[in-house]
């Protein structure tokens, strides 16, 4: 048995075990997302997909600092790494206590713009915010450095202990609140921080790059930041925005359907994370890389194909599983919306790719696209099935805009 041990482990790479731990976090999440929208009903749980959104948001705007942070550790070496990353630390403490103090500060607008019952629950989600940004440059450090063991510990204490927590709390004391829920979130970004390297950071260290060093990181830094702003557009707005024009039952339906249909993107998500170091180091060695995008748009690509198959054939049987007789309704649109996702999910990865070359133009094509999708859906909600039709015409586009892109590129090299 242990000799079986032992052979499994030399046969599995560190990037295929992060990969399992991906999809372990990612069910652990959507059980997380399941239990509540069975729990709670659909007018409940859309208070909860409130929360739910804004960490999903929390985590595209960190993920600039972990983008970053990743990119440079494989780029910088011994004592300027750490002079970066003691820098890039006090950076993201600094925005993480500003969001913080801005959600806190218009806690209040923000239940009145949600329709949400509590203003309390935007008040405990903002204390957490600066822990968040902590938690997400520790994870840019193992990522760039390729730590996937680490890595995937991070990911799974925060999981484990945001399921675990409010489960309990529900449970023990039979309280169904957005505020339960939030308590559970603030909890699990200290959980997150597992493994971290206290004696590392030197907030008081002065930076020792150079400026060109300097511009690079600032240049790559902006350029993160705009993108993954295309991505909270892409990928919440439709939420956010369903939630201000409907019902909290309609909305409650709605943001049912959409975490059913967004499990290839948040698949995907995992092939993203060993993308970018590998074509950062390959671009240091001076090798090609586009046999890497391939690989991966060919991973999500059949992927899509088997997940838009399965909602069109078995809807009603795939909604009372995961969220019961509640939600039946959405049954129809399950495979559109998976489709919209599952072109946005093949176009992010087009998109990650260039950003990880330093090229600007797909990511300044998602970001028109992300903009355009939210204006159709103002313009357009009459109903659940017109918002996602919205979706399927900004994402078709965005993906045949991506493929010429990069078949314009191709020819050029």
């Amino acid at each position: 048995m242990i000799t079986l041990a032992n052979n499994l482990k030399k046969r599995v790479t560190p990037e295929q075990l992060f990969m399992i731990s991906v999809l372990a976090v990612n069910g652990g999440n959507y059980l997380y997302n399941l239990i509540l929208g069975r729990l709670l009903g659909p007018a409940q749980f859309s208070d909860a997909a409130v929360l739910i959104t804004f960490l999903l948001v929390l985590s595209f705007v960190a993920m600039t600092f972990q983008l970053v942070t990743a990119k440079f550790s494989v780029l910088f070496e011994n004592q300027l790494f750490k002079s970066f990353v003691s820098k890039i630390y006090k950076n993201a403490l600094i925005v993480g206590i500003v969001m913080g103090a801005l959600i806190i500060g218009f806690a209040i607008q923000l239940q009145e713009l949600f329709n949400t019952s509590s203003s309390s629950m935007f008040v405990i989600f903002g204390c957490g915010v600066p822990l968040y940004f902590l938690m997400s440059v520790n994870r840019g450090v193992f990522q760039g450095k390729k730590a996937f063991k680490a890595l995937s510990m991070t990911y799974q204490f925060e999981m484990l202990s945001r399921l675990l927590v409010t489960l309990g709390l529900i449970f023990l004391f039979n309280i169904q609140s957005s505020v339960v829920i939030a308590m559970g979130i603030l909890i699990s970004f200290g959980f997150g921080l597992i493994p971290f390297k206290f004696k590392a950071i030197d907030l008081k260290l002065k930076s020792s790059l150079s400026v060109l060093q300097a511009k690079q990181v600032k240049q790559f830094f902006i350029l993160t930041a705009f993108y993954e702003l295309t991505q909270i557009i892409i990928n919440n707005s439709d939420i956010l925005l369903v939630k201000h024009y409907f019902e909290s039952y309609e909305a409650g339906l709605y943001a049912s359907l959409a975490l059913i249909g967004r499990i290839v993107y948040f698949i995907a998500w995992m092939f993203v994370m060993l993308l970018l170091p590998t074509v950062v180091q390959l671009k240091k060695e001076g090798k090609e890389t586009a046999s890497i995008l391939f690989k991966y748009v060919g991973y999500i690509a059949v992927i899509s194909i088997l997940i838009v198959l399965a909602c069109l054939m078995f809807p009603e049987t795939i909604i009372k599983l995961l969220f019961g007789n509640n939600y039946i309704a959405m049954a129809p649109l399950l495979w559109k919306y998976a489709m919209a996702t599952s072109m946005f999910a093949i176009s992010n990865i087009f998109a990650y790719y260039y950003l990880s070359l330093d090229t600007y133009i797909p990511v300044i094509i998602s970001g028109v696209f992300g903009i355009l999708q939210m204006i159709l859906v103002i313009f357009y909600h009459d109903s659940l099935q017109q918002v996602v039709y919205m979706q399927i015409i900004a994402m078709a586009l965005l993906l045949i805009i991506q493929l010429l892109c990069f078949k314009l590129d191709q020819r050029s090299v």
